[in-house]
């Protein structure tokens, strides 16, 4: 087997944006005027393609990302289409990590929504060049010009339109593109689904319009591109392919964002989107440079991306198949592998062997015999492999930079029905955790309890119902708990000293510990003062860990501390008495007995909330978002809707969709993510002191 295209003629892109915004719908017609299939599958019917779960399709929403591939004006295309709730962000995280490109859809009548922003960031932190999509442009409120501005202002970066809509809501039939100053119009769309449309001459009345459009995009690729700078101050016109190849530049490099528009529902817009995403969006050779580091050195290595390199791949995503087993998902960086041939697992230094190797369609799998750079697929078989994972040839050891992924922001009790269940329960957890890296498991070591955590409601009641499901697994499931942290506000020193005499060997251990509060965010932090022996260097360590120990259960309410610095300044050791669990205990008892004088403080997670309603209910919801201690930060009005920012405490919010259908008669929706941390005030620490 042979490589079918070359790699300048691959695109490894997502599709991201806000829930509802169309990203499965824009999907569905990508694979359908591909030729991938040849029905289009609609979300709202439960038929979307790359919605294969049952509960996706039973609940209209991305759960998990799925692959798939197909081909567009002899380029081959590896597409992933992402979720938009924010309860399941670790798929877009961990997709944007191995994509090339991405494609984020934003609806015209909204803007830019809260998770939009999530998915924005999420792109900028990975480098990754991306396109806009308007879509929805038939959509009552759709404006094309705010969402421009909308962007502007709250990203901060400059969007290019390379197309303006022709009409809007009810009379959107197409667009002008301002590339080649042609019109595109989709006539007779029930009939053909949008596979014919004409190109023809701009009308009349919007050319004034046009040229002015098209002269801004020209100024703005002017400022990096010398060619359409020298053609612009002699007057003269850039040719297409001069104004392409300045787009894709500038797309690459993250300096401008190409903006493009349609309706993915009604089929228009979708072709010429694809026809962009070979102009602009990059190829793996223009990401050509790939960084790693030798995990034995730790220096840094570049690899070329080149079929004739060693292999290297990262694993972004396990699954499990009913019928074929453990899928470890992963993209090629260089080289090429066969299915019975061997790899090497940088973090656990193993040896595996590829069984199989498969590409995805959605739940699809087509089995093949080898796979080159820039490819995406899934292996099937591995055992010790996780997400984050690389996985390289003999010839070469590299460590690729892994994903990270947000820490639970909620959790429940969780218990099997019958002892028949007990079993199977601890082993549906472990394979659903092997796949999700935000869902959590732990024991609660006073109740003997099953805590299972995660990013939300929704994620937890998702996974639950797997397990019943997928596993068969019958469980009682308790009310959702917050995922407070305690933290302390103050510095203190303190000095214990663990002394236990025995028949024989004693136990000795003395240390004196400084503890600070660290910015919020930062985390643990332990620095090591020892000088001139007071305690030998074999003990360092486990002083370390009994401090980690002593912060999993917080001195106000048992909760986590977080964000503490703490410095070992001095102690002292026996030389026969002395043990590493003598310190370990003494390092515990010591920050324990300096939190309780640090003036500790319990921390909730606050979510960034964004509720949609029309003006007459604007004063009902604020009222009740006050009354849940929410702290109003905007509201801005768009086509007589108002969008309502807050920040409100995630003990606040549950059982709020309720309530807002309850405020709104069911017209009001609204969207929420986390935030940050912040105190909880006495009257809510006394109830939480009481639990």
């Amino acid at each position: 087997m042979s490589r079918e295209y070359e790699l300048k003629h691959i695109r490894n892109f997502g599709i991201a944006a806000h829930i509802d915004a169309g990203k499965t719908t824009t999907t569905e017609r990508i694979l359908y005027y591909t030729g991938k299939t040849h029905k289009i599958g609609e979300v709202h019917e439960g038929a979307a393609t790359m919605d294969w779960m049952d509960q996706e399709r039973e609940r209209g929403i991305t759960i998990t990302s799925a692959a798939t591939y197909c081909q567009w004006q002899n380029m081959q295309f590896n597409i992933i289409d992402t979720p938009g709730h924010v309860d399941f962000t670790a798929e877009v995280e961990r997709s944007l990590r191995v994509l090339d490109g991405v494609i984020v859809v934003f609806d015209a009548a909204n803007g830019v929504e809260p998770q939009s922003e999530t998915v924005w960031r999420q792109a900028d932190k990975y480098s990754v060049p991306r396109i806009i999509f308007a879509n929805k442009m038939d959509k009552v409120g759709a404006d094309f010009f705010m969402l421009i501005k909308d962007v502007e202002d709250k990203f901060g970066v400059k969007p290019l339109p390379i197309q303006i809509p022709i009409g809007t809501e009810t009379t959107f039939v197409g667009m002008i593109d301002l590339v080649t100053m042609k019109a595109y119009i989709w006539e007779k769309e029930n009939a053909t689904l949008g596979i014919q449309f004409k190109i023809t001459s701009i009308p009349h009345d919007l050319l004034k319009l046009a040229n002015s459009m098209h002269n801004n995009m020209i100024e703005l690729l002017a400022d990096y591109n010398d060619e359409i700078m020298n053609n612009f101050l002699n007057g003269k016109q850039s040719s297409v392919l001069q104004i392409k190849n300045a787009i894709r530049y500038v797309t690459l490099k993250i300096k401008l964002i190409p903006l493009l528009c349609g309706s993915a529902f009604k089929n228009k817009g979708i072709q010429p989107m694809l026809d962009a995403v070979c102009d602009y969006l990059p190829s793996p050779i223009d990401q050509n440079i790939i960084h790693g580091i030798n995990p034995k050195t730790g220096q840094s290595i570049d690899i070329i991306s080149d079929d004739n390199q060693p292999f290297i791949s990262l694993v972004f995503k396990i699954q499990t198949d009913p019928y074929i087993g453990r899928l470890a998902y992963f993209r090629v960086y260089s080289g090429k592998i066969k299915s019975g041939s061997y790899v090497y697992n940088t973090r656990t230094n193993k040896k595996e062997r590829i069984s199989r190797i498969v590409r995805m369609h959605s739940n699809a799998r087509e089995e093949v015999s080898e796979v080159y750079t820039g490819d995406i697929a899934a292996i099937v078989g591995l055992k010790g492999t996780i997400t984050g994972d690389t996985l390289c040839s003999q010839e070469e050891f590299i460590l690729l930079e892994s994903m990270d992924f947000p820490t639970p922001v909620i959790d429940i009790a969780i218990e099997p029905k019958s002892k028949a269940d007990e079993e199977k329960l601890s082993i549906a957890l472990n394979k659903l955790a092997e796949e999700d890296p935000t869902f959590k498991i732990k024991t609660n070591n006073e109740t003997n309890q099953t805590i299972i955590a995660g990013m939300g409601e929704l994620h937890l009641e998702i996974l639950v119902d797997r397990m019943k499901r997928e596993f068969n697994v019958q469980a009682n499931v308790g009310k959702p708990n917050v995922a407070y942290r305690e933290t302390i506000t103050k510095m203190m020193k303190s000095e214990a000293k663990y002394i236990k005499q025995t028949g024989g060997h004693g136990q000795y251990g003395h240390v004196i510990l400084l503890i600070e509060p660290q910015r919020a965010g930062d985390g643990y932090l332990f620095i090591n003062k020892i000088v001139g022996g007071s305690i030998p260097k074999e003990y360092i360590p486990a002083v370390d860990k009994g401090i980690k120990e002593a912060m999993t259960t917080g001195i106000l309410a048992g909760y986590p501390v977080v964000d503490v610095k703490v410095t070992l300044l001095d102690g002292s050791y026996h030389e026969v008495d002395s043990s590493e669990l003598a310190f370990k205990i003494a390092g515990s008892m010591a920050f324990k007995d300096a939190c309780k004088k640090a003036s500790p403080i319990i921390l909730e997670p606050i979510m960034k909330t964004e509720v949609i309603v029309s003006e007459e209910y604007m004063g009902d919801v604020i009222g009740d978002l006050n009354a849940r201690r929410g702290k109003i930060l905007s509201m801005d009005a768009r086509n007589k809707v108002q969008h309502i920012q807050a920040n409100v405490p995630l003990s606040e919010m549950f059982g709020y969709s309720t309530s807002l259908r309850s405020l709104t008669q069911g017209r009001g929706n609204y969207s929420m993510e986390p935030s940050h941390y912040e105190s909880v005030p006495n009257n809510i620490i006394n109830k939480l002191l009481l639990k």
